[in-house]
């Protein structure tokens, strides 16, 4: 398996300043003879501490080291799209700076990934040395919701260590919070080959998360972005115009009804409007009404619009 892939690694990081010299020593150690060559991007998303000026004095002292730097903090999901649009090697790996992915982990990876031939491979940190009541439950939780919606059969869909087909990351679009579905993502592409390695998972040795308990709140919320733009991202009308109909339907049925009975059969005095059938009636033709607007207001937005990236770099090294 010896120097027979080009790797680029992909590092997103916040305050990790502690970290960062710890882990370039350990990638070195891990692909030096493993790799014919390979790079690693160090992506600064608005760090505080000091983090630019270690990656800095890093890619001075290194050839394969290279860093971007955001002027604020935009998320992960931004840093590893810069990193995807930045890497020049035939594979593409994504790690956390936070010490807790092995990159010995990588030429394992990469070598199954090449057997198999897969578009993708996920680390599973089967062992987590993480709370079991605010990280490893919830995360269970998370991963069984998310294999239930995308058919993916992965059991750890937001684990840092990954290894792509450059092919695959330059051309799926992460954005958002999104960095937890790129799986989702590239199996939407059309990149479908998705395997899985057990890796291992190692304990926290500087700094604390940088990700709070509402993340897995925010996951389900993007999950069900994901299958909505799955299912319907390229004909919103067939779910807005469904429903819209629906309810046109049946607000006409109201009126319709309404009318008829006021004119043979409601020999009283009551008005119309003092029918609950008729506040029934107004509301689902209204809402109808506004579900068509919707439809065509997507169609059109899908036909006119591109989707950009916002992000602003200050500066690379």
């Amino acid at each position: 398996m010896h120097r027979r892939f080009e790797l680029s690694i992909v590092i997103p990081l916040l305050n990790e300043k502690e970290s960062l010299i710890p882990l370039h020593q350990w990638i070195s150690k891990a692909l030096d003879s493993e790799a014919s060559s390979y790079e690693i991007i160090f992506i600064d998303d608005g760090s505080t501490d000091g983090s630019w000026e270690t990656i800095s004095a890093l890619a001075q002292d290194y050839t394969e080291v290279s860093g971007i730097r955001f002027a604020k903090n935009y998320g992960k999901s931004q840093a590893l799209h810069a990193g995807f649009k930045a890497a020049q090697k035939g594979f593409v790996a994504t790690l956390d700076a936070d010490l807790q992915d092995s990159p010995e982990e990588l030429p394992k990876m990469i070598q199954t990934l090449k057997e198999e031939n897969l578009d993708l491979i996920s680390g599973w940190k089967k062992k987590r040395f993480d709370s079991v009541l605010f990280k490893n439950l919830p995360s269970k939780l998370f991963n069984w919701a998310a294999r239930r919606v995308s058919g993916i059969k992965l059991h750890d869909f937001n684990c840092g260590i990954k290894v792509y087909r450059a092919d695959v990351v330059k051309n799926i679009d992460v954005h958002g919070e999104m960095h937890r579905y790129i799986p989702v993502l590239a199996s939407q592409e059309g990149y479908q080959k998705i395997g899985e390695q057990v890796v291992q998972h190692q304990a926290r040795q500087y700094g604390q998360t940088k990700f709070g308990a509402d993340r897995f709140f925010k996951g389900f919320l993007d999950l069900i972005t994901l299958w909505f733009i799955n299912r319907f991202g390229k004909r919103p009308m067939h779910f807005f115009g469904l429903w819209g109909t629906i309810m046109l339907l049946f607000g006409f049925g109201f009126t319709l009804y309404l009318g008829i009975d006021k004119l043979y059969f409601d020999t009283n005095a009551r008005l119309i409007t003092e029918r609950p059938e008729f506040y029934i009636a107004l509301t689902l033709m209204l809402l109808g009404s506004q579900f068509f607007i919707a439809g065509f207001l997507g169609e059109l937005v899908l036909r006119n619009a591109k989707l950009t990236q916002r992000y602003h770099i200050k500066e690379k090294t």
